[in-house]
């Protein structure tokens, strides 16, 4: 265990049973805890990726729910994205492109090292995917 802090990405979706399975089978995700809500709701869940995880539940009319807003009540524009560190990114890209992820930005080399793109789920939020690790 290290002694800094962790940062975790929380995202609300519509249809989060949905969002869980594609964030699963297109970006290799690995569901780690799935708490389910009020009928069809996911009341919470932890999603692995390495490393890393992200926390998502149905988007609802909460105290909570009620700071965030989706992406499609913003005309599509993104107020956070999460970067994933990835060791074959363009392999998650072919993934994201047979899923019919919407590319925002194509896979290339970056400047500053590594390989990445960025593409929007599909509820809309935006996802970066490379092979630039700041850890290394």
């Amino acid at each position: 265990m290290t002694t800094g802090s962790t940062v975790i990405p929380c995202l609300r979706y519509r249809n989060a049973a949905a969002a869980i399975e594609w964030l699963c089978e297109t970006f290799g995700f690995e569901k780690s805890m799935v708490v389910p809500g009020d009928g069809d709701e996911i009341a919470h869940a932890q999603l692995k990726h390495g490393e890393g995880m992200v926390m998502l539940g149905s988007a609802t009319d909460s105290e909570y729910g009620r700071l965030m807003k989706h992406p499609d009540e913003t005309g599509g524009a993104a107020t956070q994205t999460a970067y994933v560190v990835v060791r074959d990114v363009d392999a998650i890209y072919a993934q994201a492109l047979a899923a019919g992820a919407k590319i925002a930005i194509e896979v290339k080399d970056e400047d500053y090292g590594g390989r990445s793109f960025s593409c929007y789920d599909l509820e809309g939020h935006l996802w970066n995917f490379g092979t630039y690790n700041p850890w290394e």
